[in-house]
């Protein structure tokens, strides 16, 4: 089973379920749970990260059916997801179709809503396997160095970039590799017409300065909450911010 961290818990009323990026971890939403302090929050290590190292994921539904029994085990009937890049990809699949009844809204942070386009989706898995295979062979410090420097991260700034690394090396990179693929966005559906289909409360979240899924949103028009003084990594860049726009969008769902 997933391995997921409760905080809050004297709270009553519906959990906060946050879901981090690739490479990421559970630990990295404590800022913004701390300032979340009336929600119960369960944070959780998604499958080939931080203690959830030693589990696999096959497929997107696969992982629909590991948080299902994730929420399961911790009686968390009533919910709201929350998602960063991977984590929100998984959380559109998971609210698109897997549809819990005890989800109640829906926040993504940098997702992508999928390709629409088979050329486009050949050339990403073509791109994943690509970097899986490095991280399976080369040292993990070598290959997030190149990692970091990919265009959606082109906001950082040196001293960030270098923060990130020395952070993300103490992933297994073999696990990395395995979910990077399992859930490559060549595998993704394309979620828009199911996201537009949601009878749940949605919003999507992004860093001012993160021109990629700003279009993204924009071309599909989303209903997007801007992040100031923000790249990709909004809820790390500026947690206050996002934080604030989060118990705005909590305050209008009731």
């Amino acid at each position: 089973m997933l391995t997921a961290y409760r905080d809050n818990e004297s709270q009553t009323g519906p959990w906060l379920v946050w879901l981090h990026g690739l490479l990421g971890s559970a630990d990295e939403w404590s800022p913004i749970v701390e300032l979340c302090p009336s929600f119960p929050s369960l944070r959780v290590d998604l499958p080939g990260h931080g203690q959830s190292n030693s589990v696999s994921c096959q497929s997107f539904s696969n992982f629909d059916e590991q948080l299902a029994q994730l929420l399961h085990h911790h009686n968390i009937n009533q919910y709201y997801l929350i998602g960063y890049s991977l984590g929100a990809r998984l959380a559109m699949h998971t609210a698109c179709y897997y549809q819990p009844d005890g989800l109640l809204g829906l926040v993504i942070e940098g997702g992508n809503v999928g390709l629409n386009n088979p050329s486009e989706r050949s050339a990403r898995y073509i791109n994943d396997h690509y970097w899986a295979q490095r991280f399976r062979l080369e040292p993990i410090e070598i290959v997030l160095n190149d990692w970091y420097q990919q265009p959606v991260f082109a906001d950082l700034t040196k001293d960030q970039r270098q923060q990130l690394i020395a952070l993300r090396r103490e992933n297994n990179p073999q696990s990395v590799a395995d979910m990077l693929e399992n859930t490559s966005l060549s595998k993704q559906p394309f979620l828009v017409e199911r996201l537009y289909q949601l009878t749940m409360p949605f919003r999507y979240f992004c860093g001012e300065q993160d021109q990629k899924f700003r279009s993204v949103s924009q071309q599909y028009t989303l209903p997007i909450t801007l992040i100031n003084n923000a790249g990709h990594n909004a809820h790390r860049e500026n947690p206050h911010g996002y934080a604030t726009a989060l118990h705005h969008f909590l305050s209008l769902c009731g």
